[in-house]
């Protein structure tokens, strides 16, 4: 690993190391997010992983998670690797783009979104 990938994070996909996240890879992915949402909550976490700021909040997020204790749904979108569903979620559920951004779902609808350093644990209660 060279010195600019330890202090900027590197290629690795940290989402991969946390069993909570499901991914998003499909549109098949997406709608089973969706038709869960009915059941309990979801959030989706749009990341962008060419990005320090993504990277950084993404950890954060991962950390608060760590003693979170409610019934959510993480699901995790590489929006690099995935464009055309990310632009579907935000055109599908009347969201404005934004990187990074959570987005929780419940019933097929968007009741919360936050991006940047708004995102927490606190927009899944």
């Amino acid at each position: 690993m060279s010195f600019f990938d330890k202090i900027f994070g590197g290629k690795e996909n940290a989402p991969e190391q946390k069993s909570f996240w499901k991914k998003i890879e499909s549109e098949e992915d997406l709608q089973k997010a969706i038709d869960r949402s009915f059941d309990h909550p979801v959030a989706i976490f749009k990341h962008s992983t060419s990005c320090f700021i993504s990277k950084t909040v993404l950890r954060n997020f991962e950390k608060e998670m760590e003693n979170f204790t409610g019934k959510t749904d993480l699901y995790y979108l590489d929006l690099l690797a995935y464009r055309p569903l990310s632009n579907r979620i935000a055109d599908d559920l009347g969201v404005t783009h934004q990187s990074p951004q959570l987005i929780v779902i419940e019933n097929g609808k968007a009741i919360n979104n936050a991006s940047h350093q708004n995102i927490s644990v606190d927009q899944l209660l």
